[in-house]
């Protein structure tokens, strides 16, 4: 995979008026696919700070995990009269329909943090098979042999084989000389940490317990698996997530998660809005930092790819320095762990 990354956040300012010739200010319209999630709501409030910096409005839905209601909530939008989507997708391949539709108004679509297999939406999000193999590297460096468990992401989810991509990559050489052996692998339905655990406790029951390490994909999914090691008192064994989320990054400082890598999803929101005004706009070519990107499925689109950074044990201080958590909640519960709640 070519990895394209930005050096820094798009200036909402550098991108002119964000008000047509007919006097209508540009509205974007952003569809969730699980507003539930901690680290969306975060998103959102950069998403709607970048907006309001470049004088344009911001409308939400929530599709609670339903690809029927996303492809609803993304015609209302549609109805509403927006001048840009930006596209949480729930099913990557449920949402053609979608993006059809915005296409037929002249409206452009991003899709955001997940592909959508479309060359006419601009895609957004990190180098998620970087991600995978940070988690895998920080898993694999504190637990260099034994019985590892993959809970994966969502099936509907392409992000979820792009993490699993770079996971193996790192995993390989490992598993080449009989260091470790991969005994199971799920994916986890709707990324939902219930799914995750209930998978966990399967391996668990089916292994004896003989588990030495989990790659989780993400937080959430760390989160279930850890409650099932919790519950057959094995907390503590090597588990990887993604996100930063703050329940995470206070199981990295209690040592019961190992890595957490961190997608600063205010630089994500904020590179999301600036990119939608733009093209709304129909100034595409001001993009800095985007470039031609063929997905493994063999469709090219306009993408960026923002760079990650996983979070252990060592570099706490990045996401308190950083503003993303503050240290008593970090350290909650805590006694003489690492730096900052050493």
């Amino acid at each position: 995979m070519k990895k394209l990354f930005m050096a820094a956040a798009l200036s909402a300012t550098a991108l002119g008026t964000s008000v047509y010739a007919d006097g209508h200010g540009i509205t974007v319209g952003v569809s969730w696919s699980n507003f539930q999630e901690e680290r969306w709501k975060t998103d959102e409030a950069a998403i709607v700070a970048a907006l309001e910096a470049a004088g344009a409005t911001y409308i939400s839905t929530d599709a609670q995990s339903s690809s029927a209601k996303q492809l609803s909530d993304v015609e209302s939008m549609i109805a509403q009269g927006v001048d840009a989507l930006i596209i949480l997708a729930q099913d990557s391949a449920a949402i053609g329909p979608a993006v059809d539709a915005a296409a037929a108004e002249g409206i452009a679509v991003v899709a955001y943090d997940r592909l959508i297999e479309d060359e006419r939406a601009f895609y957004l999000t990190f180098d998620n098979v970087e991600v995978g193999r940070m988690q895998a590297r920080a898993v694999l460096a504190a637990q260099p042999t034994g019985n590892y468990v993959m809970i994966k992401g969502s099936p509907t989810d392409p992000n979820a084989d792009f993490l699993r991509g770079g996971q193996q990559e790192i995993l390989q050489a490992a598993i080449d000389a009989g260091d470790i052996t991969i005994v199971d692998e799920a994916y986890t339905d709707g990324w939902l940490p219930a799914n995750a655990q209930r998978n966990m406790e399967q391996i668990l029951t089916a292994n004896d317990n003989m588990v030495d390490a989990v790659v989780a994909s993400n937080d959430g999914t760390a989160g279930g698996a850890v409650a099932a090691l919790t519950a057959q008192g094995m907390e503590g064994i090597a588990v990887s997530g993604q996100d930063g989320d703050h329940a995470a990054l206070n199981r990295v400082a209690l040592g019961t998660q190992t890595v957490s890598v961190w997608k600063d999803a205010r630089e994500l929101g904020r590179n999301a809005a600036t990119i939608a005004v733009a093209l709304a706009s129909d100034e595409a070519p001001m993009i800095d930092g985007s470039a031609d990107w063929t997905s493994p499925s063999g469709t090219t689109l306009s993408a960026i790819f923002l760079a990650p950074v996983p979070i252990t044990a060592d570099n706490l201080t990045v996401v308190t320095d950083a503003g993303w958590i503050k240290v008593e909640s970090l350290c909650q519960g805590v006694t003489d762990g690492p730096a900052p709640c050493s």
